[in-house]
C-alpha cells in the first residue's frame, strides 16, 4: 500500500508525462507503472511504492467545483509564490539540472553550494513544464 505520494494536478498532461518519464528515468532509473493518456493519469512507483502521480487538473476541478474559478498562475510571481515543491536528491547536481533542462525544464536557479542550508548542500531549482518547482541537491 502507498501510504503518501505526491500527485501533481497539471493542466499539460502530455508535456508533463514526457518530462517526467525522462526526468525520472534519468535521476532514478524507474519507468511509468502507468500512463493513461485518456484518463489524464501517469504514475511511478519506486522500490514497489507509488513515488510521483499526474493527474489532469481540470478532471479534479469538476469534482471539486472549481471548474469555473479562475486558473491560478502555474508558476511564482511577485504576489503568488511557490507553495509547493518535488525535491529530488542525486550525485550530481549540475549534471542532472543540464540533463532536466533537456527536457524541457526551465532554470528558476543555477546549480549553487548552500552552506547556509547545510554542511556541502548543493542544489539547482528548475520547473517542469507546467511550472512546478523542483530542486536538486546534493550533500
Amino acid at each position: 500500500m502507498d501510504a503518501l505520494y505526491p500527485r501533481l494536478l497539471v493542466d499539460d498532461f502530455d508535456a508533463c508525462a514526457r518530462f517526467y518519464t525522462a526526468a525520472l528515468r534519468e535521476l532514478l532509473g524507474v519507468e511509468p507503472a502507468k500512463v493513461l493518456p485518456a484518463a489524464r493519469y501517469a504514475h511511478w512507483d519506486l522500490d514497489g511504492e507509488g513515488a510521483l502521480s499526474l493527474f489532469g487538473r481540470a478532471a479534479i476541478a469538476a469534482v471539486t467545483g472549481t471548474a469555473g474559478l479562475p486558473a491560478a498562475p502555474s508558476t511564482a510571481t511577485a504576489s503568488v509564490p511557490d507553495r509547493s515543491m518535488l525535491v529530488f536528491e542525486v550525485d550530481d547536481v549540475d549534471a542532472a539540472a543540464k540533463a532536466l533542462a533537456g527536457f524541457g525544464a526551465s532554470v528558476a536557479a543555477a546549480p549553487a553550494d548552500r552552506p547556509e542550508w547545510g554542511p556541502n548542500l548543493r542544489t539547482a531549482h528548475l520547473r517542469d513544464p507546467d511550472g512546478n518547482l523542483l530542486e536538486l541537491q546534493s550533500h
